[in-house]
């Protein structure tokens, strides 16, 4: 790779950082063709853009970004591939269903919303992390929950009084 392929690979891959606050790093090494293609597909499907990528590219991409990256580059060793996600924790179920059958990808790190990840041990709570959509309707749910309460206990009262003008 060229100088001056090198340099166009880290401002596409800083455009791409920019353009997301979800980053999930993985060592995906190992797998065979198969199960990389079914990683990709899952990702795919997922809407995760997947992309191996060499650490040297992505902490300098890192470095040029706006966003604080933390100790996020010093996991950068070995082979890394990115997942690229809207949802939060969806980089993490695809990884933790992948585990079930093979014992990688292994999680290095992952920047979400600002916040720095590191390590493998973190996949569990990752996966758990509800997505923006998520909260919002157990927001909505809440909200709206005394509101259906007070509906309720009028139609009920409603119908108590329907029934005594009916049998008066």
């Amino acid at each position: 790779m060229t100088r001056e392929e090198k340099s166009i690979a880290i401002e596409d891959l800083t455009a791409q950082l920019a353009g997301t606050n979800i980053v999930y790093v993985a060592d995906i090494s190992g797998l065979n063709a198969d199960t990389t293609s079914k990683l990709r597909r899952a990702c795919f499907k997922a809407g995760i853009k997947l992309e191996v990528i060499k650490n040297t590219l992505l902490v300098k991409a890192m470095e040029a970004s706006a966003n604080d990256y933390g100790e996020l580059p010093s996991v950068l060793t070995g082979n890394s591939a990115i997942f690229i996600s809207d949802v939060a924790n969806g980089p993490g179920k695809i990884i933790k269903d992948f585990r079930k059958k093979s014992a990688k990808p292994v999680l290095k790190g992952a920047y979400i919303n600002a916040e720095v990840y590191i390590g493998d041990d973190q996949l569990d709570a990752l996966a758990t992390i509800k997505s923006k959509e998520e909260l919002i309707g157990e927001l909505i749910g809440l909200l709206q929950a005394p509101a259906q309460r007070v509906i309720s206990a009028l139609q009920n009262q409603f119908a108590k009084e329907e029934v005594a003008e009916t049998e008066a």
